[in-house]
């Protein structure tokens, strides 16, 4: 498929994802955001693709916020609806993947750059990255998920006064935060992103889909949580992984999985 502003590109299980907009500093535009869904689902639903890093092009940023000139006089109605399709098409949509996406944030991830790093399910960053939610100085707020997700990384303290000062963090101070879970000098980041890809390759695909569910079953209201993981748990051993799984352990080898 041909894109405008991203490259997808798949190479030994892994498709990344680069958003390649570095004149706008990767800003997100409706566009943009069309066409992160197209190849977000194409690579979920693609077989041979186990495992999904978005970046961003350039050594400047990973996404440097959402393209204000497009919404800049939108009313109540248009405002909310921009959030909702956000929502529906990218932010949610990455964040339930069945396929792991890694966020390799190789420089500012600002505002809906950030939302996107925390809707994937976990984040690496370049020494250079610097990350922040700066909705309130246009006297909006973060409606990308922003509020809900950086209060469950860091925790409700730290997410206020992130989101209220509109203030940026360094990549030290996100590791600390728990905000990303490694940080390296840039030329490392993309190799570290493989090295974990292929960590994960090894294991069932089938499997870590039902860990991803579980998981995010945590935060969703009125879900209980333990509840679904039991389900999820039951499910894994009606499948082929299960079988091949325990069947290479028992037999002193590696498992050899199906896949998706």
């Amino acid at each position: 498929m041909n894109y405008e502003n991203i490259l997808s590109e798949h190479s030994n299980g892994i498709t990344t994802i680069t958003i390649n907009r570095p004149k706008k500093l990767n800003a997100l535009n409706r566009a943009t955001i069309q066409e992160l869904h197209d190849a977000f689902e194409a690579a979920d639903t693609d077989g041979d693709t186990k495992v999904i890093i978005i970046t961003g092009s350039g050594e400047k940023a990973f996404v440097a916020g959402a393209d204000i000139s497009e919404f800049a006089d939108f009313n109540v109605e248009e405002g909310g609806d921009l959030a909702a399709y956000g929502h529906e098409i990218l932010f949610d949509f990455v964040a339930n993947l069945s396929t792991p996406v890694i966020a390799a944030v190789n420089g500012f991830a600002l505002g809906g750059g950030l939302e996107l790093a925390m809707a994937s399910h976990f984040r690496l960053a370049s020494d250079n990255a610097k990350m922040g939610l700066p909705e309130v100085s246009l006297g909006v707020i973060p409606g990308y998920g922003g509020t809900q997700r950086l209060p469950q990384l860091v925790g409700k303290g730290r997410a206020m006064e992130m989101i209220m000062t509109a203030g940026m963090i360094d990549a030290n101070k996100a590791l600390s935060y728990g905000l990303v879970n490694h940080v390296v000098p840039q030329e490392e980041l993309l190799p570290l992103a493989e090295k974990i890809a292929s960590k994960i390759m090894r294991n069932s695909s089938v499997a870590i889909a039902e860990a991803i569910g579980a998981i995010n079953a945590n935060y969703d209201d009125g879900v209980n949580g333990f509840e679904v993981e039991i389900e999820a748990f039951g499910n894994c051993f009606g499948t082929e992984d299960f079988v091949e799984g325990t069947t290479a352990f028992l037999e002193k080898r590696k498992a050899d999985f199906p896949g998706k």
